[in-house]
């Protein structure tokens, strides 16, 4: 009984302490809160409504894209730009803030973001007048009002003080931009880009005076060479609402993006992460501390497989070879419009340099391209802004006559050793009897030539027969293991296909007359009919033919060097580009190419090069390094003046003997594949260090008229 006793007069005192205990924190709760709400709640409201945190991304620095060996081709560096939030601040305030931020910006002849419709001195709209008009019924102003009246409306209507005519279009232009874009204490308008470290120092130093502004750091794109590689590295610029629409969760409005070429296809590597930043301000505008809630991550670095030197000298070759045809450096002038020229290591399928002409200049797309640059680009009927040696295709010409040769060979259609008389006509069908070129231009045949000394002579006839008898399936099924007719998978954006001469390709693009004839096969196994394909499918199907005849993977990206140190695996890449750019996996069939028939096909093309009768030899006779190679003039069409348009090609590969490079030029209504050769002797002496005075001195310039083909 009494160890009972005891047991509860223990539980009543543990209670009593536990119920003091609720008490005495409840009393602390309740005079606390009556601190808070009741002896400071003045003091803390004021505080509260006097302090806002804003956040603002942190841009991170945009990946560079460097050459094979390092070099940089395009880098971004860092650039201050001016944003204002908006503040609890009167009319007068916002205004005279206004003027001292431009007037700051004048001083440094900085530009600023003005899209007010109307200018002074003397007064007129700068629209047009459709765009007037829409304007006017926007901002609730008479259809007849004048520039003058409608520009002191919206100085009533923003209740602008300042009487300089001056002073109150630069008020208006941010006032207008306020409206027309819209800003809010947690979303800034940006006013300028690119402010100087002397404005950015007058800012920060009189903060009080611009309430609401906010100095930023941004990376800005630099194309370090010009327009070197303009064609493969593309152009970034600032994201397009289409863009923005579909990347909101990941990109802001005003956020820079590669729109084509490299820029385009790497982004997602090349732009990095951006971070944050935390800004804490007074009602009134005044930034009272920053401080980096999560770091920016720079992007990847992109290196190409190019060969920034080579790349030059391939550029300038182009350049001069078209301009040197069209002003009839070889005698006929031609209307030469452009070209393109690939160089390829013959093993790998890496490109070691690629050309298109015209080229452009990246660095007029940063911060938006000028309505002045977009008209000249526009307007070029030489297509500038077209990667001609990918996006574009071409009748090969005679260059394809490889793939006739090859496919006769391995189909038991022709040996090595068979023999075929040129008389000049074929004459097999009442209907239809095609020359050879030869016999145009000399009214006799080429005589009996074995396959080497076809391609040597570059004589259709035999090429005719060759492909009568054996049938235009057996050719095509040797022009797709050669990679024609189909995406080189490339990483680059609008790679063509072309075509290639089929039944289901003359279905396709014939539908008014769909029926396949003799001569359909005929002028397919010369490079025409529907035959059209890229300089860049050339190049891979010349590499093919110089290394034995093993396939390859083409490519214009080394590697990719992550932030973090590490590297993407070439499947990553591979992954990532097939997905962006959509592509197939190759299923072409797997071909082993007799190596004795190749051998021929090769002879055959160290005869246009070496033997005083080849058609390319007058460009190659005083070369140093043994070169295999083909001319071809290819028939498209007519121009506008009822004048055939042919188009030059020379696809070569050096040393002979030891094959590491492959070089095509093509050059649109170039008159004689004869003619772009030049260009690939030139390519060729760079890249085997031959390019020294007394070199080129030797080689010389060479004038030569004869139609060849």
């Amino acid at each position: 009984m009494a160890r009972g006793k005891k047991s509860r007069i223990n539980i009543n005192l543990r209670f009593n302490i536990v119920t003091v205990l609720i008490y005495a924190i409840a009393v602390v709760l309740i005079v606390q809160l009556f601190n808070l709400q009741i002896v400071h709640g003045a003091e803390y409201r004021e505080q509260s409504n006097t302090r806002l945190t804003r956040e603002t991304s942190l841009e991170a620095c945009r990946g560079s894209i460097l050459d094979k060996s390092g070099n940089v081709l395009v880098s971004s560096t860092m650039k201050f730009g001016l944003e204002l939030y908006k503040s609890k601040i009167d009319t007068d305030t916002l205004n005279n803030s206004i003027l001292n931020i431009i007037n700051v910006l004048d001083k440094y002849q900085c530009s600023y973001v003005d899209s007010f419709p109307i200018s002074i001195n003397p007064f007129q709209f700068t629209i047009s007048d459709q765009e007037l008009a829409k304007w006017k019924e926007n901002n609730n102003l008479d259809e007849n009002i004048s520039a003058e009246e409608a520009f002191y409306k919206f100085k009533d209507k923003y209740d602008i003080k300042q009487e300089s005519v001056d002073e109150v279009r630069k008020i208006i232009a941010i006032r207008y931009a306020i409206v027309t874009e819209g800003y809010s204490s947690t979303r800034a308008l940006k006013i300028a880009d690119n402010i100087p470290r002397e404005a950015v120092a007058e800012f920060s130093e009189n903060n009080d005076k611009f309430p609401g502004i906010n100095i930023v750091v941004e990376p800005e794109r630099v194309y370090t060479s010009g327009n070197l590689a303009s064609h493969i590295l593309g152009y970034a610029g600032k994201i397009s609402s289409e863009e923005y629409e579909s990347r909101k969760d990941s990109y802001d409005s005003n956020d820079i993006i590669g729109k084509t070429g490299i820029e385009y296809v790497f982004e997602e590597y090349l732009r990095g992460k951006n971070g944050t930043k935390q800004i804490d301000m007074a009602v009134d505008g005044t930034i009272t501390a920053e401080y980096i809630s999560e770091e920016a991550v720079a992007g990847a670095n992109v290196v190409l497989t190019i060969d920034s030197n080579l790349q030059r000298v391939a550029e300038q070759a182009l350049a001069e070879n078209v301009q040197k045809i069209a002003s009839g450096g070889f005698g006929t002038a031609y209307n030469a419009t452009g070209g393109s020229c690939v160089v390829m290591n013959v093993k790998t399928g890496e490109i070691l340099a690629m050309a298109s002409y015209p080229d452009y200049t990246p660095s007029d797309f940063i911060g938006g391209i000028s309505t002045e640059n977009w008209i000249k680009y526009r307007d070029n009927t030489a297509k500038p802004l077209l990667n001609k040696a990918v996006q574009n295709s071409y009748a090969p010409g005679s260059i394809f006559k490889m793939v006739t040769a090859i496919a006769g060979l391995e189909s038991g259609t022709i040996t090595t050793s068979t023999r075929i008389n040129d008389t000049g006509v074929y004459r097999k069908y009442k209907d239809y009897q095609p020359k050879c070129w030869y016999y145009s231009d000399y009214g006799m045949g080429h005589g009996w030539l074995n396959v080497s000394g076809a391609i040597e002579k570059s004589c259709n006839y035999f090429f005719y027969q060759t492909a009568d008898n054996m049938g235009i399936d057996t050719l095509i099924k040797y022009a797709k293991y050669f990679g024609l007719g189909s995406k080189t998978g490339i990483e680059l954006q609008s790679e063509t296909a072309g075509h290639l001469a089929s039944r289901e390709t003359k279905q396709e693009l014939h539908p008014d007359d769909p029926t396949w004839y003799p001569a359909d096969a005929l002028q397919a196994a010369i490079g025409q009919n529907d035959n059209e394909f890229s300089p860049l499918q050339m190049a891979k199907y010349i590499s093919m033919l110089a290394n034995g005849g093993k396939d390859i993977d083409v490519t214009v990206v080394k590697s990719i060097q992550k932030s973090d140190g590490t590297e993407a695996s070439r499947d990553e890449i591979n992954n990532f580009v097939n997905q962006k750019l959509g592509l197939q996996e190759d299923t072409s069939e797997d071909l082993q190419i007799n190596q004795n028939n190749l051998n021929a096909i090769l002879e055959g093309m160290r005869s246009v090069t070496g033997d005083s009768t080849g058609t390319a030899y007058i460009r190659f006779k005083d070369f140093d390094i043994e070169v295999g190679g083909k001319t071809g003039s290819a028939e498209a069409g007519k121009d506008a003046n009822n004048r055939d348009i042919v188009h030059a090609w020379f696809a070569g590969f050096a040393p002979f003997d030891d094959p590491e490079i492959a070089v095509v030029v093509m050059v649109e209504n170039g008159g004689h594949g004869n003619y772009t050769a030049e260009a690939v002797r030139d390519i060729m002496a760079e890249y085997f260090g031959m390019n020294t005075q007394d070199v080129q001195e030797n080689l010389g310039a060479v004038s030569y008229t004869e139609s060849i083909q």
